[in-house]
């Protein structure tokens, strides 16, 4: 087994464990768990029992061996999983390039003279070549994204805290991950079953909600960036084509401003995080400090300087952060997801010897942010470039919408996926108005225990009022037939039936409950007007939707 993991040209592992070490591992799995039998591969910042933990510092290769496993470690292990070495990877998780490690540099599996992608270098290419069929990286900027994408694989970014960091050597404590590679979406789906859960051990670890309304049970809605700058003319051309097929996947595309997303992006290393990073490694360093002979050149040109991060410097950091925070936060009321490129190209290694931190500062424009914006993510393949290099794309949705970001990757790689049914008991409702996720009845929904199923249009033919009277602002759906092609936007909410009547004595005339057609072909329950449209009603349909309406009466 040693002599078959070991591929020539590829320093996959930091340290491969002996045959007789995996038996002995192997002894700690139980032979029925869900992932029995199931052989993985963990990224050397992560602890092993046993083995010592190098996050691609010499200095720490000969330290002491961890007296535990971390925390995601264990739980794979206790799931039958069976460890078989430790991967390379950027120094101190801190690259996105996969080349600043003693051990040497990984490349793109097939592509000899283009990088892997790091950090999680060795994890990547353990499971683009077939070695192991799971491999555990980190995602603090990218680093469990790049790599996937750069070998053609899926690589799962958790929600923040999802995962146990108990055992993991930090890159910047508040923002690390425990990510997941994988060749399929169903195997990181699996995995994450086994890895997520709250760990009292781990300062910033969280549960999963138990009760999420907000969440969609059918994610449909992509969003895809209005404008992209920056992408390789090759690149451009491959993200052009998984735009079009985007619309395969998703029931409904639309278009949003990329800008706030890319200057969070660009606050990772402009901003107070760096600090946090310095701090994160600085005790590993010893009396050698930043001029440690050990320490990565690389590394130490990304760091130098990070300790004068003032007081100041980091509230305006922060500060800036929530203002930018603001500004994405309403997009999410319209998509399930958005869709990016996860990067803007894919460098050589000898342009990344030429301009080792420029090169890889641009590796992060579309995926620095997301820790940051507090969101989760998914890379997944996306064909091949024109020259043959892999091309991949991420998901990319709000902190706990993990298992939808499942559903849509699935849909994307074309693996199948069931199709949640209506419970027994329960039905669906359209809303259209006031009643919509955030406007101002969506509480009388969640009091009576409604959950969001799905965000979606109508069928042709309907047109939409705002509907005389004071208080709050009502609208008022009617199928007229002459309607927009598009449709009207709504939502459709899953609840018990029995609430539909005590939901139908809150509507006021002339509104109330009828069948109305959606974009799916589908018909459900939902809001509509009841008779003739009020003479003093004032047509609104232009707007596309609700929402819309009031945003841009607000903008006006």
């Amino acid at each position: 087994m040693t002599h078959d993991l070991r591929p020539a040209g590829q320093p996959v592992w930091t340290r491969l464990l002996a045959p007789e070490r995996v038996k002995e591992l192997a002894t700690q799995a139980p032979d029925d768990g869900p992932l029995a039998a199931v052989h993985f591969a963990v990224k050397d910042n992560l602890d092993i029992a046993g083995e010592p933990t190098s996050a691609a510092f010499a200095p720490l290769a000969d330290s002491a061996p961890a007296a535990r496993h971390a925390t995601a470690v264990r739980r794979l292990i206790d799931a039958g999983a069976v460890p078989v070495g430790k991967t390379n990877l950027d120094q101190f998780a801190t690259g996105l390039v996969g080349t600043r490690s003693p051990y040497g540099a990984c490349h793109a599996v097939g592509h000899p003279a283009h990088i892997s992608g790091g950090s999680s270098s060795g994890s990547a290419v353990a499971v683009a070549l077939g070695l192991v069929p799971l491999a555990l990286g980190t995602d603090t900027a990218g680093s469990g994204r790049v790599p996937a994408a750069f070998n053609g694989i899926v690589g799962f970014k958790p929600t923040r805290g999802l995962v146990s960091t108990t055992g993991l050597i930090p890159a910047c404590r508040s923002l690390d991950c425990v990510s997941v590679f994988t060749r399929s979406v169903a195997e990181a789906r699996a995995a994450l079953r086994v890895l997520a859960g709250f760990d009292h051990q781990d300062p910033y670890s969280r549960p999963l909600p138990a009760y999420q309304p907000l969440v969609p049970i059918e994610p449909r809605v992509i969003a895809v960036p209005d404008k992209l700058p920056d992408l390789d003319p090759v690149h451009r051309e491959a993200w052009d084509r998984a735009l079009a097929y985007a619309g395969t996947v998703a029931q409904q595309i639309v278009a949003f401003d990329p800008t706030p997303f890319l200057e969070v992006a660009a606050l990772l290393y402009q901003g107070p995080w760096i600090a946090e990073r310095w701090n994160a490694i600085r005790a590993k360093l010893g009396a050698g400090g930043i001029d440690h002979p050990d320490l990565d050149p690389a590394v130490r040109a990304v760091l130098r300087g990070a300790g004068n991060v003032s007081g100041l410097d980091a509230f305006a950091g922060f500060d800036r952060l929530a203002e930018l925070r603001r500004a994405t936060q309403d997009l999410w009321a319209t998509a399930d997801a958005i869709l990016l490129p996860t990067t803007p190209g894919h460098p050589t290694h000898a342009e990344v010897a030429a301009d080792p931190v420029g090169v890889n500062a641009r590796l992060g424009t579309f995926t620095n942010f997301v820790n940051l914006l507090d969101l989760c993510a998914i890379a997944l393949p996306a064909g091949t470039r024109t020259d043959g290099l892999p091309f991949g794309v991420q998901l990319i949705a709000p902190a706990f919408h993990d298992i939808q970001l499942f559903d849509l990757g699935a849909r994307w790689t074309g693996e199948e996926t069931q199709k949640p049914a209506t419970p027994a008991g329960e039905t669906l409702l359209a809303v259209a108005g006031a009643h919509l996720s955030g406007l101002p009845l969506n509480g009388q929904l969640l009091s009576l225990g409604a959950r969001l199923h799905s965000r979606t249009r109508t069928a042709p033919g309907y047109r939409l009022y705002r509907l005389p009277g004071d208080g709050i602002a009502r609208p008022g759906l009617a199928r007229t037939g002459d309607g927009p092609q598009a449709g009207i936007a709504v939502e459709v909410w899953q609840l018990d039936h029995r609430a539909v009547g005590a939901l139908l004595d809150t509507v006021p005339a002339p509104l109330g409950f009828g069948r109305l057609a959606l974009a799916d072909g589908s018909d459900v329950l939902g809001f509509a007007l009841q008779g003739e449209v009020p003479a003093a009603a004032f047509d609104v349909t232009e707007y596309g939707g609700w929402r819309e309406y009031l945003a841009g009466i607000s903008e006006g």
